[in-house]
């Protein structure tokens, strides 16, 4: 491909970087704006790897070795008084988002990569796209790359409809160090990824890298994600609401949540959770919570504009895919360029063909197993299927698996 082909990426996280490192070693000029002025931090954000996602890090440049994450090696559920209620053997590698995020950064050019670049708007004709920033300036190029995540700037301006819906839950989240913890907790979930299913919500908990990424005992971290329902007009509103009576549409900063929030969060663990849940939970020492969204585009191809990674569908986490989907989008887009090396737009729209309905089937079932947060209507018509979620042995057979599509298959039929 020729060096003289400019692709301009929006947005300088995960999808952005996949595809910017990808499009760079097949011979592209790549730029990279971001719109933060500094470095990411992937806050209380623990990563479940996938096969899928190793081959595309290494194809990135990237060495994928033994310390990418941790491995754990079974799953297991937890009641209240912290008793295994189900287990399963499953081994995965489980990492932090800032792992990732420093991994891809690093092989990529530091003179393409630019901080504080706001998008506004895009133009295109039938040869270039143009992106302009809120700083003034702007930059032309043959190929624009919306990766900017859940509130894309360029989504909103090529497909104002498609926006993030809130599910009706949030999700707590946090990292707390390893040795901050009890030796109980240490034994009980140091090689397990364990779970837990108070009345209506849904805990998960597993190791990661460390501060330094580090995966030595000792110096690895606890991740956690606490799913709790959340009515958006009453508890949402008034969570994202500060001390000083500001509300934050969409998310609040964690050193902006409100102290008495936190303490209700952990009282509620206390109420709760299994024991080593409550350690993990308590030792967090900035825990934050995110809205929980569903976000499907109708369309990922405009001209030479595509749309990829949360740029184009949020799927719940519970699917465990979020940086895969954005690694696979990543790649197929290269490949369908790489294909047709004389049209920009017809590489686009190809690309778009092969992922727009993997997109839409992993929404889907990201929704199904949702259904397992949440308290049942007594008698509705969906309350068999959301009792059958719930079960401890489901829960760890179903949650961010990697054979999600045959999972979907089994639990459609019931």
């Amino acid at each position: 491909m020729s060096t003289q082909r400019r692709a301009l990426v929006i947005g300088g996280s995960m999808g952005g970087l996949l595809a910017a490192n990808l499009l760079h070693r097949a011979g592209w000029d790549v730029q990279v704006f971001e719109r933060v002025g500094e470095a990411l931090a992937g806050r209380g954000a623990g990563i479940i790897t996938h096969d899928k996602l190793f081959d595309a890090i290494r194809r990135a440049g990237a060495v994928v070795d033994g310390t990418m994450g941790c491995a754990t090696h079974s799953r297991v559920t937890l009641d209240r008084a912290g008793k295994v209620l189900a287990e399963m053997p499953l081994e995965q590698i489980l990492t932090a988002w800032g792992r990732l995020y420093r991994l891809l950064k690093d092989v990529f050019p530091a003179a393409r990569y630019h901080f504080d670049k706001s998008l506004t708007r895009i133009e295109q004709d039938a040869a270039t796209v143009t992106a302009h920033f809120a700083d003034g300036s702007r930059t032309v190029g043959e190929l624009l790359i919306g990766a900017d995540g859940i509130r894309s700037t360029v989504r909103a301006q090529l497909l104002p409809q498609s926006k993030p819906q809130y599910v009706g839950y949030l999700a707590w989240r946090g990292l707390a160090d390893e040795n901050a913890v009890s030796d109980e907790t240490r034994r009980a979930l140091s090689d397990r990824m364990g779970f837990g299913l108070p009345p209506g919500e849904q805990i998960l908990s597993y190791l990661v890298t460390g501060h330094d990424n580090s995966t030595r005992p000792g110096h690895r971290r606890f991740n956690f994600v606490w799913y709790r329902p959340a009515d958006e007009q009453t508890g949402l509103r008034d969570l994202l609401t500060d001390a000083a009576g500001r509300h934050y549409e969409y998310n609040i900063p964690p050193d902006r949540i409100r102290r008495e929030v936190i303490a209700e969060m952990h009282a509620a663990a206390e109420r709760l959770l299994a024991p080593a849940f409550v350690d993990i939970v308590r030792a967090t020492a900035e825990p934050l919570f995110q809205p929980v969204y569903d976000l499907e585009s109708t369309e990922l191809a405009f001209g030479r504009v595509a749309l990829l990674g949360d740029a184009a569908f949020v799927a719940r986490p519970h699917v465990g895919l979020g940086v895969t989907k954005a690694a696979g989008d990543a790649q197929s887009l290269v490949d369908a360029l790489t294909a047709q090396p004389d049209d920009v737009a017809a590489g686009v729209k190809e690309y778009a063909a092969k992922r727009l309905e993997f997109g839409r089937t992993i929404v889907a079932h990201a929704r199904l197993l949702g259904l397992s947060v949440g308290i049942p209507e007594n008698g509705g018509p969906q309350s068999p299927l959301m009792a059958y979620l719930r079960r401890p042995e489901i829960v760890i057979r179903e949650i961010a698996v990697p054979d999600w599509a045959e999972r979907t298959l089994n639990l459609s039929r019931l």
